[in-house]
């Protein structure tokens, strides 16, 4: 895919203001991406569901400035405040998308977001906030340019969200995400994520994820940071085979509908990820004693119950609990009676296969 694709031809309105809001959400990754290139290209395709319940909800405001400049101008809100230490960030991401949206010194915006969950507590804000914030300025450039298609629109809000969060590229679409290029996956490609191309058994397609906050503090490390570890990392090589060949089996996986594997795939990606952190240098754990609790009373549930509920994690503490519709009410009783004591004052988020993100 030529990035030059997104460079924007002339555009044929024009507009003085106006306001948009967009509902992203966030994604778990069943195939994880852990070490990026360059602009935020993928070292290893990832595959994830699109969550439903965890979101962020952005709204952006915009109206033309009298005396046009070269400075980005805007203000941002997190939750109702105003919050100055997200600017550099914002600004970092605008400098990348310029080219690409290159009215973006032309306006000043008003940027208000909020999250349904805990902010950088490793449930992927990054890829709601970074994806909301894409599509509302999408729908600016789509005022401008109203024959935009809505392919066309979706696979360009993947390409800039990827570049705020690489993660937040699978966050525009649902239910099944596949990021990175894949030789065994049509379509796929490193600049902008797209919906599974292929068969998935009836049993995939409402699956529940029950988040267990853990620690609802900020990281230890940021996923930068321990992207950028890799680069050195002794097996990284390895990793990125290894997430190539899941990927590839994952295929028959999900069109078969075969939960067992689908477990140990799920599984081992995850504990993999935090491998690649402890062996990375400098290394880190962000999985918390009570993170390891729960595992260990998923593995000893699942083996004494028959039932098909596993685990995830990203790059943090919590554990994201993954089970099939037809068994919910055995593990989500299991989950209150036996597992949110290990939470952080008890909280969790139910959530489950979303559809991607929303105008509002």
């Amino acid at each position: 895919m030529e990035i030059a694709t997104f460079l924007p031809k002339t555009y044929t309105e024009s507009i003085d203001n106006g306001s948009v809001t967009w509902k992203s959400p966030s994604n778990i990754a069943l195939i994880k991406y852990w070490g990026k290139k360059e602009d935020q290209i993928p070292q290893n395709p990832s595959i994830s569901f699109t969550l439903d319940a965890c979101a962020t909800v952005t709204t952006l405001t915009y109206k033309k400035k009298e005396v046009t400049n070269d400075h980005f101008s805007f203000e941002l809100f997190f939750e109702g405040k105003q919050k100055d230490d997200f600017k550099p960030k914002i600004n970092i991401f605008l400098e990348r998308i310029h080219q690409y949206l290159p009215f973006l010194k032309d306006f000043h915006f008003t940027i208000e977001t909020s999250n349904s969950f805990p902010h950088s507590s490793g449930i992927a804000s990054s890829a709601s906030g970074m994806s909301a914030l894409a599509l509302c300025l999408m729908s600016l450039e789509k005022e401008l340019n109203p024959t935009m298609t809505d392919k066309d629109f979706n696979r360009k809000a993947s390409f800039l969200a990827r570049l705020g969060s690489g993660s937040a590229s699978r966050s525009i679409e649902g239910d099944l995400i596949v990021w990175g290029e894949h030789l065994d996956t049509i379509g796929s490609n490193d600049v902008f994520a797209i919906k599974y191309p292929y068969k998935v058994h009836e049993i995939f397609k409402n699956f529940h994820d029950t988040i267990l906050l853990v620690d609802k503090g900020e990281k230890q490390v940021s996923s930068t940071v321990g992207h950028n570890l890799m680069h050195n990392h002794p097996f990284a090589q390895q990793r990125f085979a290894q997430a190539h060949e899941n990927l590839t089996k994952m295929q028959s996986v999900l069109a078969d509908g075969d939960l067992n594997e689908f477990i140990a795939i799920v599984e081992s990606e995850a504990l993999t990820l935090h491998a690649m952190m402890m062996t990375s240098m400098p290394y880190f754990i962000l999985m918390k004693p009570n993170t390891l609790e729960i595992i260990n009373h998923i593995w000893k549930f699942r083996e004494e119950s028959g039932t098909h509920i596993c685990f995830t994690l990203d790059a943090g503490a919590n554990v994201h609990i993954l089970y099939p519709e037809n068994e919910k009410e055995i593990v989500y009783s299991f989950i209150q009676k036996e597992l949110v004591k290990f939470c952080q004052n008890g909280h969790h988020i139910c959530d489950r296969i979303g559809f991607g993100a929303k105008k509002v």
